[in-house]
């Protein structure tokens, strides 16, 4: 089958940014389904969406020209239907072969379910790949998610920019149709300053190379490659270190199609203003690369990515550094006047400030998160009195101009002014930190009071939010409190501090509204069960991504539910333990068994007693299971107090042997109603304990 390279390039007015790769993701991904719901064979080897702001395109290294032959078979009437008593065809057959162009003796024969039947098989053809493009282009491009489609001209079009031009080629050919009024030939567009032309492309794997000679880079993983590379030379060139974020070099590299690198500087009075707020300014507002000192703290200079090979460097320079002064001093007016007023004064303002209708105002919300953090303090090791005025200053910064201005800086803000105000350096640290993980992948607190002071706060967060009915439902979170679920397990467990989660959940809930408080349909109780069963569910994904089995996940989830005082810690333990259990090799055979006495059990229809009658075991291998049994009680009883689950496993899995001795030689339900009763107890008694980690019988497959 011949193959060729394909090449659609859709051109476009400058399309929005943050909705660019979507945009060429899901072309590039609409046309692979197309070709592939039409049987058309393509090589995707190291394929990917190309996009530009001035356009998406998709190149193929080979595509088959032609559909492969279309079988097709046609069901036609039973035997019963389709032929008389004298075997001839009866109208019904004759009207089917006529409709399928054969005569019916040409018709083959099958048998389903309901008996044997005529059929029509044919082989059809396949159609060009180039007459079924134009087709495929148009539900590609039906199917993508335009955040807001644009009209254009007097016609009822709509796309996320107006299309200027479109380019399809098969091979060297161009492939007649058209889209949004466009026609498609082979001639793209150059860069609207450096190349403002037509650019003629040959065949379609010409297609990178043409453009890079008409100074558009339409490979988004070249033209990044090229701006990171160019931002790290510049700060060097002022012997600082570029900052490059991410998200910000993710937008860089949607704004421009030649990027070219403007080392700047501002005036160092601005340094006085804290970094983080002149660096929010620079990425945030004018996607602009900060210039870094070895030790992490701002320069005076930063990167500017120009769309341009400009031969007046000094004019595109004086431009950047005239747009980014402004925005500096109105951050450091902001910072100065709240100086002035002090972080202890900004406090005030939050009496007014409604958190949520039914749970008051942040000031309300300060005093729950104080109370808590006081709490909570003695148990990680931390100063009650400074995890008090840590939560009571935490969110006054709310009230001050920068924050106001920038509220990507809340705690951040709150640190200088509680350093600048005289506070324990801890206490302004912690300020900041309360806020920490700010999103997926972030750390938690460093700052044994930082992380005091984030656990408080979501507790009070979560607690108020179920309370008040804003529990999540399916993408609806408007309070985050699945961020704040996972954000409140995450410090927990990686701070190792032992906190008893179900008494923290019920302290929050107590300290709510008297108006929040749960009615006589719905205690305390229920609700802390509800609040800590969300918490768990949360973990699921954080232990999927550290390739924990789900199966290993829910068994220390269901023993963890029954457990009175369950600490979150002790659950991580838990399941490094149930992990390194699942590597022995009687783990697979002591699932099963707890699994099969699980089953007992629940068809007993007697109350099982807690304790075996010894003088009741008759079979030697009852007796030798009962004695082991009582042994590993003896033997793991230290381990489970201390949590050292993994010796607690250990010894056991040694109980494997006599388990398997008593499955194969022991028969539980026999008539004589003693020894039956006796047996249970003896297997509930060694189910407690083959279950005081896990529920191991998830284990078993």
């Amino acid at each position: 089958m011949s193959m060729q390279p394909l090449l659609i390039e859709l051109g476009t007015e400058e399309l929005p940014v943050k909705a660019l790769p979507g945009l060429a993701q899901a072309l590039f991904d609409g046309v692979l389904e197309g070709l592939g719901k039409r049987g058309i064979g393509f090589e995707r080897g190291n394929a990917k969406p190309l996009y530009s702001p001035r356009r998406l395109a998709v190149m193929l290294p080979g595509v088959a020209t032609e559909q492969p032959e279309q079988a097709s078979e046609v069901p036609g009437p039973y035997l019963n239907i389709a032929l008389d008593a004298d075997g001839q065809p009866t109208k019904a057959l004759q009207g089917f072969a006529a409709k399928a162009g054969v005569d019916w003796t040409r018709l083959d024969r099958v048998t389903d379910a309901k008996g044997e039947r005529f059929v029509h098989r044919s082989v059809q053809a396949g159609a060009s790949t180039a007459s079924l493009l134009p087709e495929l282009l148009r539900e590609a491009v039906a199917s993508m998610p335009i955040p807001k489609p644009m009209r254009w001209g007097d016609h009822d079009y709509a796309f996320a920019r107006p299309v200027h031009w479109l380019v399809m080629l098969l091979g060297r050919d161009v492939v007649e149709g058209g889209l949004f009024g466009v026609s498609a030939d082979r001639m793209s567009r150059g860069h609207r300053f450096l190349h403002d032309k037509t650019v003629w492309v040959s065949a379609a794997g010409d297609y990178v190379d043409a453009l890079r000679a008409a100074k558009v880079l339409v490979d988004p993983d070249e033209r990044r490659t090229r701006i990171e590379h160019q931002v790290h030379a510049a700060a060097q060139t002022v012997g600082g270190v570029a900052r490059v974020d991410a998200g910000n070099l993710e937008q860089v590299n949607c704004l421009v199609e030649w990027p070219s690198a403007v080392t700047c500087s501002f005036e160092s009075d601005f340094l006085a203003v804290p970094q983080e707020a002149l660096i929010a300014t620079m990425e945030t507002n004018q996607k602009f690369f900060p210039v870094l000192s070895d030790s992490g703290r701002l320069t005076a200079h930063f990167i500017g990515i120009a769309n341009i090979e400009s031969k007046d460097v000094a004019a595109v320079r004086q431009g950047y550094e005239r747009v980014i002064r402004p925005r500096f001093a109105d951050a450091k007016f902001f910072f100065d006047e709240d100086l002035k007023q002090g972080l202890a004064a900004m406090g005030a303002g939050l009496a007014t400030v409604t958190y949520q209708a039914k749970l008051g105002t942040v000031a309300d919300k300060v005093a729950r998160v104080a109370a808590l953090a006081q709490a909570i303090a003695p148990q990680a090791g931390v100063d009650p009195r400074l995890a008090r005025r840590a939560a009571e200053l935490s969110k006054n910064d709310l009230q001050s101009r920068m924050v106001n201005e920038f509220p990507e800086l809340q705690g951040i803000a709150g640190r200088h002014y509680a350093a600048a105000a005289g506070e324990a350096p801890e206490i302004a640290l912690a300020i900041d930190e309360a806020y920490q993980p700010r999103y997926a992948g972030d750390d938690i607190a460093l700052s044994p009071l930082g992380k005091v002071l984030a656990i408080a706060e979501r507790l009070d967060t979560l607690a108020g939010g179920f309370a008040a009915g804003l529990k999540p439902t399916g993408n609806k979170d408007p309070f985050a409190l699945r961020r704040n679920a996972l954000g409140l397990a995450r410090t927990i467990i990686e701070s190792g501090f032992d906190l008893d989660a179900r008494g923290l959940i019920h302290q929050a809930i107590v300290g709510l509204p008297d108006a929040m408080q749960p009615h006589a349909d719905r205690n305390t109780e229920t609700m802390g069960q509800d609040l800590f069963d969300f918490i768990l569910d949360r973990l699921r994904g954080y232990y999927a991504d550290t390739d924990v089995p789900v199966q290993h996940f829910e068994a220390v989830a269901t023993r963890i539910r029954s457990i009175a005082n369950a600490s979150l810690y002790d659950f991580d333990r838990r399941i490094d333990a149930i992990g390194t259990f699942a590597q022995l090799p009687e783990a697979g055979a002591l699932a099963a068994a707890n699994k099969r006495i699980g089953n007992i059990l629940k068809k007993s229809d007697v109350v099982v007693a807690e304790t075996v009658d010894h003088d009741l075991l008759t079979e030697p291998a009852e007796r030798a299971l009962a004695e082991s049994v009582e042994a590993v009680y003896a033997e793991t009883g230290h381990a489970l107090a201390h949590g050292d689950y993994v010796d607690a496993l250990a010894h056991l899995a040694r109980l494997r042997p006599q388990v398997d001795a008593f499955f194969d030689q022991v028969m539980v339900n026999v008539d004589d109603e003693k020894l039956r009763h006796n047996r249970l107890a003896l297997l509930k008694r060694l189910a407690d304990r083959l279950g005081s980690v896990a529920a191991i019988e998830h284990l078993s497959t």
